[in-house]
């Protein structure tokens, strides 16, 4: 039995939910914050991974949207300390998508989705973010756990030869 549960293999559906709604603004922020450098990606998905990491504590808590932005500024500092360089980070807008109605000419596919709104299905961009972060996560939970034991094994058995050596030399 254990104190704390380790994670599921697959995420929670709140937690797709979560990525699901936030993704398109958590992409645009890291972007604007590392001013279109292609690391912004990279950023993205290490938030969603320490997202997962600490998922039921921050849901418990009710504090998700403030810890994700608390990490996007971490890891994006982070960043700018690790460059050998001077980095100049300008500050870039989403870029607008540019939406192109169809000609009269087209098939009857392209005509009526310029007409029919929200016929897309949610991102499976988003859904394939939330997998990949929660499987990160749970790797390293499990890295973790591993190296605690071998700490503490470690510990242990160091305490137990001082004891014996402190034994020897105990003049009872």
């Amino acid at each position: 039995m254990r104190l704390i549960p380790p994670m599921d293999d697959e995420p929670p559906p709140e937690y797709v939910a979560f990525v699901t709604l936030h993704a398109p603004e958590l992409r645009a922020e890291a972007f604007r914050l590392v001013g279109g450098a292609p690391v912004s990606e990279e950023i993205y998905l290490a938030v969603l991974t320490d997202l997962a990491g600490h998922w039921r504590r921050t849901r418990w808590l009710r504090r998700t949207g403030g810890y994700v932005r608390k990490r996007l500024l971490a890891r994006t500092a982070q960043w700018r300390e690790d460059q050998v360089y001077e980095v100049e980070v300008r500050v870039l807008r989403p870029p607008e998508p540019v939406v192109a109605l169809p000609r009269t000419g087209g098939s009857l596919a392209l005509r009526k989705a310029a007409i029919i709104g929200g016929t897309a299905r949610a991102s499976l961009d988003a859904l394939a973010d939330a997998e990949i972060a929660w499987v990160h996560a749970g790797l390293r939970s499990r890295l973790r756990r591993t190296l605690g034991y071998a700490i503490g094994s470690f510990l242990l058995v160091l305490g137990l030869i001082q004891y014996m050596a402190w034994l020897s030399t105990d003049p009872l």
